[in-house]
């Protein structure tokens, strides 16, 4: 299958690493292309699907670069996070509570498919799940069910059990997994390493 991968950092550069590995077609998006990328619009055109792995905060910019005509149609794996560094560490959240990042990318591309998707792990534990022992959780959030099936098996290629995906409903959902961040740094923080996830358990 064909990737448009948005973001050259290391989000973007992992995950297209692991879509090439996977023997995917890739092309990564930048503003400006050179030798090893090509521009947001040229990704995106390329792309059967196209992931933002851009900072979130760019996000919206981006994939207005990429253009909507680009993603007409196409499943959209939102990545980003909304993380606002303007003040310092801890960064807070430049969209929260009664929106969410990847609510206001739906709205904007009212035509794509868009399915909120590994953002509450770094990029290592998003492509590498093993590197964290055990089970634990990942997490996927959309209107479209055929769209987020899609990005389950991808998750499942990339190494996620598929018992360990979770589909928390729709694209309201992604509220809720963007507002785990501030929880994820300081799961960080007390662990000492970004390798770290959630194993989510329900009695039965």
């Amino acid at each position: 299958m064909r990737f448009g991968v948005l973001g050259t950092g290391t989000v973007g550069r992992t995950i297209a690493g692991k879509l090439t590995e996977l023997g995917h077609e890739v092309q990564v998006g930048s503003r400006e292309a050179d030798e090893d990328k090509v521009t947001f619009a040229e990704a995106a055109s390329f792309g059967e699907v196209v992931v933002n792995a851009t900072a979130g905060t760019a996000s919206l910019e981006a994939l207005n670069a990429a253009g909507a005509a680009n993603l007409y149609g196409k499943v959209l794996i939102e990545v980003a996070n909304p993380l606002d560094f303007s003040k310092g560490m801890p960064p807070t959240l430049s969209v929260c509570n009664d929106t969410s990042l990847a609510e206001q990318i739906q709205e904007a591309f009212a035509e794509a498919k868009v399915v909120k998707a590994l953002n509450t792990v770094n990029a290592a534990v998003m492509v590498t799940p093993e590197v964290v022992p055990g089970s634990h959780t990942i997490f996927v959030a959309g209107n479209d069910d055929g769209a987020k099936a899609q990005v389950s098996e991808l998750l499942q290629s990339f190494g996620w059990p598929a018992e360990d995906v979770m589909d928390l409903g729709d694209i309201a959902a992604a509220r809720a997994m963007e507002m785990y961040l501030p929880l994820w740094l300081r799961l960080f923080g007390a662990t000492g390493t970004p390798q770290v996830n959630i194993k989510v358990l329900a009695a039965e």
